[in-house]
């Protein structure tokens, strides 16, 4: 299983919500945390630099004559954390009341699955100084090994990893902790373009198992040939195209959909998508579902913030929006049951068909590798984005084109989804897949 086996952190939560009920607070919940976090960074052929960290902290959400505040420390002394209580709950006292503020119900805790999400790596702790150098020689090799016309500049790659552990108790009856591991390495590749631009790229890949990161040698390849792939970038012509996104940069355009759907921005009036509940606000190929229980998922868990019990829970249904991301506290103020005030990992409906199929299908149009600026209106829906990519003629990728803007709406948007590949992007826990829009507006000359 991948929780905590280590009784300190669970005895510093239960000593933290014990002395806070003893000094006056009616509900108390902390979260008592440690991280481990090792990186190492490799410049053109050089030790950049080499860093070692540990650090731990407590978390505290206090419930005073039905006022709330949230507080934190990272001095976990007996006599230092009785003091921080103290003061922390006659500061909550001045503040004003909220009636919406309390832990959320016993009944929200019930039901947690005892899965083993395989969330942490036991050779994290056995990795030596010397994998990890290697690790990053190799990835400055592979990114030049790409470079035929000696057109590379500079690579710079890292490769860290983190061990977090974490535990918490509520005062009315929640415990639960998790253990986790994350690796992560990258490689970042300037260019010389000819006309005296340099242009600069990079690849990264994230994984909570060291086995499940690429050969080092094949991911700074992939970033040298990005960084290579924008030589010669131009602005294309305005036009309206289809427009297929890599599985890498889609996470950028359901971020900006996601978002409107937490209970803060319904309740505020603050979002496109407030009152579309059961409504289509998408293609039916928007088949989208929140599953907390991956294995070796990037955002895998048995409970949320709150404590609340992770379960798989459907997004979107044929383009129909079938729920919003609500915690306890909105929950209240709409007067909805709680779901979750955060999203775990995205599960996709994919297609069966890869990013090159689904270009050769496209003939013509955008391949979009990236957003550069840009925002999104989530009141409104309405967003704009500078995008660089590859033009597609005849189906396959041509060449390179940057300094171009999108913009639409985000209601309009989802609705022109035509294509859903079948290659989603592991390195995220969105888990993109490549998606083909018709009909998008694109501005350049």
């Amino acid at each position: 299983m991948s929780t905590t086996n280590t009784t300190n952190l669970a005895d510093v939560a239960r000593q933290a919500v014990d002395l806070a009920r003893q000094k006056g607070a009616s509900e108390a919940a902390a979260t008592a945390n440690r991280t481990r976090d090792v990186e190492m960074q490799w410049r053109d052929g050089r030790l950049d630099k080499v860093s070692e960290a540990t650090t731990r902290g407590l978390s505290l959400q206090l419930y005073v004559d039905g006022r709330y505040s949230a507080v934190a420390t990272s001095d976990l002394r007996p006599e230092a954390l009785e003091r921080f209580i103290t003061d922390s709950i006659a500061m909550t006292r001045v503040l004003a009341r909220d009636e919406h503020r309390r832990l959320p119900e016993p009944e929200f805790y019930a039901g947690r699955s005892a899965v083993d999400l395989a969330i942490e790596d036991p050779r994290q702790e056995k990795l030596t100084a010397d994998e990890r150098q290697r690790f990053v020689r190799e990835l400055e090799a592979g990114a030049r090994a790409a470079d035929t016309k000696s057109a590379i500049l500079s690579v710079t790659t890292a490769f860290g990893d983190t061990l977090r552990e974490m535990y918490r108790v509520s005062s009315n009856g929640f415990e639960g902790g998790l253990r986790g591991t994350q690796f992560v390495a990258s490689a970042q590749v300037s260019a010389q373009d000819p006309d005296g631009r340099r242009p600069e790229e990079s690849d990264f890949a994230v994984a909570r198992f060291f086995e499940d990161l690429p050969d080092a040698a094949t991911l700074g390849r992939r970033a040298g040939e990005r960084a290579l792939g924008r030589i010669g970038s131009t602005k294309g012509a305005s036009a309206v195209l289809t427009m297929a996104v890599d599985n890498r940069a889609a996470g950028r355009l359901v971020s900006m959909l996601l978002g409107p759907m937490s209970g803060g921005a319904i309740q505020q009036k603050r979002s496109f998508l407030d009152g579309k509940l059961g409504q289509p606000v998408g293609s039916g190929l928007l088949v989208l579902t929140d599953e907390p229980h991956v294995k070796r998922g990037l955002g895998s868990r048995l409970f949320d913030g709150e404590g609340i019990t992770a379960r798989p829970l459907p997004l979107f249904e044929g383009g129909v929006l079938r729920t919003y991301f609500i915690d306890t506290y909105y929950g209240r103020k709409l007067k909805a049951r709680p779901t979750s005030g955060s999203a775990s990992n995205l599960s996709w409906k994919l297609g069966s068909k890869g990013q090159g199929e689904l270009l050769a299908d496209l003939k013509e149009g955008v391949l979009v590798t990236g957003f550069l600026g840009g925002n999104s209106n989530p009141v409104t829906g309405d967003f704009s984005l500078g995008v660089q990519g590859f033009r597609v003629r005849g189906g396959k990728r041509a060449e390179p084109i940057g300094e171009m803007n999108i913009s639409g709406n985000q209601l309009d948007l989802w609705k022109r989804l035509v294509a859903v590949g079948s290659d989603p992007y592991v390195n995220s826990a969105m888990r993109t897949p490549t998606l083909v829009f018709e009909g998008v507006q694109f501005a350049g000359v």
